[in-house]
């Protein structure tokens, strides 16, 4: 059994090269492709706020850390004096890429103020800041 096939490509019905279907341009051509495009646009603005977002939130963690980790070196050398407690504190928060902003000596506790500069955004920087108390434990 041997099937022929038409030999036009075309029913009729179907636009014919260059998007015209019976001397009128073919209005849905294009379409799909601005949509398409479109919705990667939006995934791509979504992503880069939400990228934002957790680039905060680590900024935030981070200058928890250093805050944590500075009011513990300071309560280390609360013995020493205001000045002695402070530099060991402004020391190891600078050591995790946070700055000292505040630092105050109370009895034996040491409460600081870091703060840690983050990009969110490229041209917007932003500062994350966290206070932490560190001395002896008290029964």
């Amino acid at each position: 059994m041997v099937v022929r096939r038409d030999p036009s490509p075309r029913s009729g019905k179907e636009p014919a090269a260059g998007g015209f279907v019976a001397g009128r341009p073919d209005r849905q051509r294009g379409g799909a492709t601005v949509l398409l495009l479109a919705m990667g646009l939006v995934i791509v603005v979504f992503g880069t706020f939400g990228a934002a977002i957790v680039a905060a939130g680590m900024a935030r963690q981070r200058a928890a850390v250093a805050a944590d980790l500075g009011a513990l070196a300071g309560a280390a050398r609360a013995l020493d004096g205001d000045a002695a407690a402070c530099a060991s504190a402004s020391d190891l928060a600078g050591r995790n890429d946070g700055r000292l902003v505040g630092c105050h000596l109370d009895g034996l506790d040491v409460l600081v103020t870091v703060e840690v500069a983050f990009t969110p955004l490229p041209g917007l920087t932003r500062v994350a800041a966290a206070s932490a108390r560190a001395g002896p434990v008290r029964g």
